[in-house]
């Protein structure tokens, strides 16, 4: 095994950092598995052992890692990564994470808008919305659970294929999506939600309230993201 270099000017943790994430990436650690103990590393870098906890400390805050009581450190399922201070697509996001999204349409319908509606699209009263309810996959397991609202000015998404990357489809009509307000909080599944993500009832869950804003300024829609922290890392 190849010695960290000790004269670099790169600290020895974050050295050891790219080694074992490379490992992981090769596939020497494959997801699930248990990497060497403290002291094994500390014996096959010659490092520290304040080294190699700081080096596991770092990669498990990045959710490369896991801590497991008592019974070591693994390789976490990959965590889809996404900053809040630019407008990325979820497929947009997967890909850059090394992920395969998907998508499950629950349903595309039509209702009066409610107060929050009225407030954030610019509605008035008896105004109608558009409401797009899905679930956004990564690698085939459930991960958030999307609910969108639009104006009655994208009627034709009753009729399109939401399967895929919603802002793709609307870039296809002209329309981009530039910039957001975000607010962030924390809430438990209730019963139906867990099932439609495949957790407990009660689990936690980040919710994500959005208003998205066109290439000109214009409100494009708002809408609610109930995300699974242990598959989600949320970025400011």
């Amino acid at each position: 095994m190849k010695k960290l270099q000790t004269e670099s000017s790169s600290p020895l943790y974050h050295q050891l950092m790219q080694r074992i994430t490379d490992d992981i990436e090769k596939g020497n650690y494959p997801v699930g598995s248990r990497i060497p103990p403290e002291h094994e590393l500390e014996a096959a870098y010659r490092v520290s052992r304040v080294t190699v906890r700081r080096a596991l400390a770092e990669l498990t805050q990045e959710g490369l890692l896991e801590r497991k009581q008592g019974k070591g450190t693994f390789v976490s399922v990959p965590r889809i990564s996404r900053n809040l201070k630019s407008i990325n697509s979820f497929h947009d996001s997967c890909r850059q994470s090394g992920i395969t999204a998907g998508t499950r349409v629950i349903h595309v319908r039509s209702f009066p808008a409610d107060d929050r509606d009225i407030r954030e699209l610019g509605l008035r009263e008896g105004d109608r919305v558009i409401e797009v309810l899905r679930i956004r996959l990564a690698d085939g397991e459930p991960v958030v659970l999307e609910k969108n609202h639009f104006s009655m000015a994208y009627a034709y998404l009753e009729d399109a294929d939401l399967n895929g990357s919603l802002y793709r489809l609307l870039k296809e009509y002209g329309i981009e999506p530039a910039e957001g307000s975000h607010e962030i909080s924390i809430c438990f599944a209730t019963a139906e939600q867990a099932k439609l993500l495949n957790i407990d009832p009660g689990a936690p869950l980040m919710k994500l309230h959005e208003v998205i804003y066109d290439q000109r300024g214009r409100v494009l829609h708002n809408g609610i993201q109930l995300i699974r922290g242990d598959r989600f890392v949320l970025r400011i």
